[in-house]
């Protein structure tokens, strides 16, 4: 079997990503220090998939560490890497956190990829790198907007890297940049596990109406959208998993070296605050406190996807819709809380 290197493989993303790779008929380790993730979530993935995940609990901005997977499985046909700080808020706060973590990991990675000559990497990219757009929904060729937040501003600063480091190394890339990952699998063993209060809308919600917060407040229904909050694309982790397995799966089977593609990973609808809400509520027929607050500093007003370009080059469509989103999520945030998962137990 072809084997992948998933950084953040005990994340959110990741625990996915790694399960859609086995079931595709991937070898797949983990690189996660579970500094932002739960090491029982690769017990989740074993749940699912039967097959045992080998990680390596090291910190990715020590070279000397992240040197040592590579050395160890010199039969690496490809690297996922989502191993990052990601909540915009703490960002805000704390930039040079998120400058220094989601930069120098980066950095040690191409340094391996270059000396162990790795062909194929997948970098976890976000629609934050696109700012407050102009027009929406955004494309690929959507100029790139000064990014709201720190945490943007990486995620800017990490294509530049990878497009730079195309031009002079035997590698492609793609920079999937997606929009609001949520949902969980349909099994319910794996999940969004946030540590702390969720920065989410979506757990948020979910944890909101099983009562682990007393009610959830709405940043800002004073915007220009149709319900004055703001607007985002939710797309389902597990379709999101599926573009990852695709992209490997396009560069394998083109070959070719030194290029760069941005691609767009959305549903290609935009849903506001207020109208998940009300999708929450309908499919899980519970009634949720909430109150509105102040605006939060770095939150974009409005984006969501054109995502055409995944459709041609990937053959990527999003399966599941809003409704699906919020019953998995809310399945999953059920049978956490009451110890049915193995995560639970």
């Amino acid at each position: 079997m072809k084997k992948i290197l998933v950084t953040g493989g005990a994340g959110y993303i990741g625990s996915h990503t790694v399960v859609d790779l086995i079931e595709h008929g991937y070898e797949v380790i983990s690189v996660d220090n579970y500094c932002r993730s739960d090491a029982r979530m690769l017990l989740g993935i074993e749940a699912i998939t039967g097959k045992k995940i080998t990680n390596y609990a090291i910190d990715l901005c020590s070279l000397t560490d992240t040197r040592k997977v590579f050395e160890e499985n010199p039969d690496l046909v490809g690297i996922i890497h989502f191993a990052a700080y990601k909540a915009v808020g703490e960002s805000v706060e704390q930039p040079l956190l998120y400058f220094e973590n989601n930069l120098q990991s980066l950095i040690n990675l191409l340094k391996c990829v270059q000396e162990f000559r790795i062909p194929n990497f997948v970098f976890s990219s976000s629609c934050t790198v696109y700012g407050e757009p102009e027009k929406i929904p955004v494309t690929e060729a959507t100029p790139l907007q000064p990014a709201t937040s720190p945490y943007g501003l990486t995620k800017q600063t990490g294509e530049q890297m990878l497009e730079a480091f195309v031009k002079t190394n035997s590698c492609s890339v793609l920079l999937l940049r997606y929009f609001n990952p949520a949902g969980a699998h349909p099994t319910a063993q794996i999940g969004e596990l946030p540590i702390g209060r969720p920065q989410n809308l979506v757990p948020a919600i979910t944890q909101t109406a099983i009562g682990v917060i007393d009610h959830l407040q709405v940043h800002g229904t004073d915007y220009s959208t149709r319900d004055g909050s703001c607007i985002r694309d939710f797309i389902h982790v597990c379709d999101l998993a599926q573009a990852h397995t695709q992209g490997i799966q396009l560069l394998e089977k083109e070959g070719t070296s030194n290029h760069c593609k941005p691609i767009n990973l959305g549903s290609g609808t935009g849903m506001t605050v207020l109208e998940c809400i009300h999708a929450f509520e309908k499919v899980s027929g519970a009634k949720l406190n909430w109150s509105v607050g102040p605006r939060r500093p770095g939150d974009v007003i409005a984006i969501y996807a054109n995502n055409e370009k995944a459709k041609t080059l990937l053959g990527w469509e999003a399966r599941y819709g809003i409704d699906d989103i919020m019953a998995t999520a809310w399945a999953w945030e059920q049978r956490y809380r009451s110890g049915q998962t193995v995560l639970g137990s």
